[in-house]
């Protein structure tokens, strides 16, 4: 237990310091992509840092999105962010009242942990999503209720071979 600690303070001293984004969700994009409003009018689009989400055409794809468009839709929101991607939207972790949407994902069975970026997320995100994706799997919830769900870089791959052939 002591190493644990000892490991968590370490992890804390080094992390990535984090900007801190306020503002009201205006728009849910799909199920790991929304636009925010701040106090100065301006707008933020947002990917969620940590899981990749269902892909529209996937099962439990609709249900992913309206998950999130339920719990953040319309609603302050604090963004820890650190990074922009390709497509110029801040990466980050979406706070609402004190609940992750993005391990509230997770945890419901609808997003996958993001393996391929998870050295981007303090490790006690990395562990808290994670373990996350375990207990969904274990309980069968959303996508795990599928014999072989397919993981969303999986399915993107397939769309675009087929696409090229």
């Amino acid at each position: 237990m002591r190493q644990l600690l000892c490991l968590l303070a370490l992890c804390l001293v080094f992390q990535v310091q984090a900007d801190i984004l306020l503002g009201k969700v205006i728009h849910v994009a799909d199920d790991d992509t929304i636009t925010i409003l701040d106090v100065t009018n301006n707008q933020h689009k947002i990917r969620l840092t940590g899981v990749d989400a269902l892909e529209k055409r996937q099962a439990f794809g609709n249900v992913s999105k309206h998950s999130l468009a339920d719990m953040v839709a319309g609603q302050s929101v604090a963004v820890e962010w650190a990074k922009v991607d390709k497509y110029g939207r801040k990466v980050g972790k979406v706070l609402l009242a004190g609940l992750g949407a993005n391990l509230e994902q997770v945890k419901r069975g609808l997003a996958w942990h993001y393996r391929a970026y998870e050295r981007e997320q303090p490790v006690i995100d990395r562990l808290a999503y994670a373990d996350a994706e375990v207990e969904a799997k274990a309980a069968r919830r959303g996508l795990w209720a599928d014999v072989e769900p397919v993981p969303p870089w999986e399915f993107r791959r397939k769309l675009k071979v087929e696409t090229y052939r």
